[in-house]
């Protein structure tokens, strides 16, 4: 009889997936974790997306209207001003970044703001109030954005389930609290008064200087500037007591405005003068703006307020959206190399070719006589001979001479009245928005300028001028001098007058002050 003999242990069959048992758990906690990391990818993918296209706010900005959103930049703020340039300040650290984009400036809150010394004096309370409103509203459309993206985005993905959704949405709560608790825990007041500039402002600071000497010296002048405009119609009254500009047949009457440069007194100048004096047109010989940008343009709509045509050349400061700006307005026509009518006269003009604000775009000075010299054949090739010729710097009016007998001129910011070799008479404008904001980096700004013109309607020659002047810092004054200009060529004198008393062919001036 035989033993029982041991039976061979019977063979276990290997796993459906090929994983041994013992290394199945860590297999499926690495499975979990993938599928969980995916998910949280997913969810920041749609929280990005979310804030790409829905994490903005438009909001008032003191003067400006501003739109503010956030961006996936490292941190820190952004200032951007078209076409100028940014301001950028490191002022936090953390995944996403606050970016400030000045869209326009409100002409009537411009204006509110230099007529009204108190609410320039509370103009930082207001911008501080106006930009932790505009935050706070970012904050919470952002964060629902970023939430609501994800959750959408996870909801498409991981159809019919719900936990995948949640856990997305919980994910970017965590991430938006953590980039908010890194923000506040590096943020760096003193990094907002050492901004880092690019594009055109890389120039500013040397341009404006110290900003603070501005505001200040603005402030006084302000003051003062306020009831300046409105002494204007002192100087209407005393007319009765000037002598007439004309002869016995009809005047054309017009108005000669340059280098505004954005002050809203020099356009309340402009349009009380163009009112109470009656005149047939304004003629801007250019730098209307300062940097010729999209927010100082809107200022210009105030031109189209105006109830006389407007007849305007760029200055140097003055950008191509900003002349097209102008001949949008109902009554404005821009010339460049182009001649129109005005009152029965002819009138002839050219851009300057610089663009200041753009050193890319420095032609020299020799282009100015060259632009002089093609005015000068287009003038002679009308079939009638222009009254006027309008150049924004004086150094184009050279060629000009002889063949218009008035050219009109400004840039310089000093009114001057020159008789030119062939008997031309050049007329220099100051400047009608007193130099703007650069003026106050003076000891005193410069004063407002503007000057009617009376010409023959029938020959178009002119028969006198009255120049209107507004004093400057700590004045209360307002000065108006007529000048009567000989209809005979031979009494039109020679020479360069270099001020506003000794101009060519005087017969006499008067003056009034207030």
């Amino acid at each position: 009889m035989s033993e029982p003999t041991d039976a061979p242990p019977a063979e276990v069959p290997p796993p459906a997936d090929g994983v041994p048992a013992r290394d199945r758990p860590r297999r499926n906690r690495l499975r979990t974790a993938g599928r969980w990391g995916l998910c949280a990818l997913v969810a920041l993918t749609g929280a990005l997306v979310g804030l790409l296209l829905f994490g903005r706010v438009d909001a008032p900005l003191g003067p400006f209207d501003a739109r503010f959103s956030v961006s996936p930049t490292g941190g820190g703020v952004a200032l951007d001003i078209p076409p100028l340039g940014a301001l950028d300040v490191d002022a936090y650290d953390g995944p996403l970044g606050l970016d400030v984009q000045l869209q326009r400036a409100d002409e009537a809150r411009i204006r509110a703001l230099v007529q009204d010394p108190r609410r320039m004096d509370s103009l930082v309370d207001r911008v501080t109030a106006d930009l932790r409103d505009a935050v706070t509203s970012l904050v919470v459309r952002s964060s629902l954005a970023a939430v609501g993206g994800a959750v959408l985005l996870t909801a498409v993905v991981y159809r019919r389930r719900w936990r995948e959704p949640l856990v997305a949405a919980g994910t970017v709560v965590v991430v938006l609290a953590g980039a908010g608790g890194i923000g506040a825990a590096t943020w760096r007041p003193d990094a907002l008064a050492q901004p880092t500039y690019t594009g055109l402002l890389a120039n500013a600071p040397g341009l404006i200087g110290d900003a603070q000497d501005i505001v200040t010296r603005f402030d006084a002048y302000r003051a003062s500037l306020t009831d300046l405009v409105g002494n204007v119609s002192t100087l209407y009254a005393a007319l009765s007591a000037l002598p007439a500009p004309g002869g016995g047949t009809g005047t054309v009457v017009l108005l000669h405005v340059s280098d505004i440069h954005l002050n809203p007194a020099g356009f309340d100048l402009m349009n009380q003068v163009a009112t109470q004096f009656r005149v047939d047109a304004v003629l801007d010989t250019g730098d209307i703006t300062d940097w010729g940008s999209q927010p100082e343009n809107q200022a210009i709509a105030s031109i189209g307020r105006l109830d006389v045509p407007y007849v305007f050349i760029r200055g140097n400061h003055d950008s191509a959206v900003t002349a097209a700006l102008v001949a949008a307005q109902p009554n404005a026509t821009v010339l460049d190399d182009s001649a129109t009518t005005v009152a029965g006269l002819t009138i002839v003009g050219t851009r300057d070719p610089r663009f200041t604000p753009d050193p890319a775009n420095d032609v020299g000075e020799e282009s100015l006589q060259a632009s002089g010299e093609q005015l000068a054949e287009i003038a002679q090739e009308l079939p009638t001979p222009p009254a006027i010729a309008m150049v924004h710097d004086p150094q184009q009016a050279a060629p000009l001479d002889g063949v218009v007998p008035l050219v009109l001129a400004g840039h310089t910011h000093n009114r001057r009245t020159t008789t030119l070799d062939g008997g031309t008479l050049l007329l220099v404008q100051g400047s009608t928005g007193g130099a703007g904001l650069r003026a106050l980096q003076g000891e005193y700004p410069e004063p407002l300028t503007c000057t009617v013109l009376y010409l023959d309607a029938e020959t178009g020659q002119l028969t006198g001028y009255d120049d209107i002047t507004l004093g400057g810092l700590g004045e209360t004054e307002v000065t108006i001098e007529r000048t009567l200009v000989a209809l005979d060529e031979d009494a039109a004198g020679d020479g360069d007058s270099g001020g506003d008393s000794d101009a060519p062919g005087d017969e006499g001036t008067s003056e009034d002050t207030d």
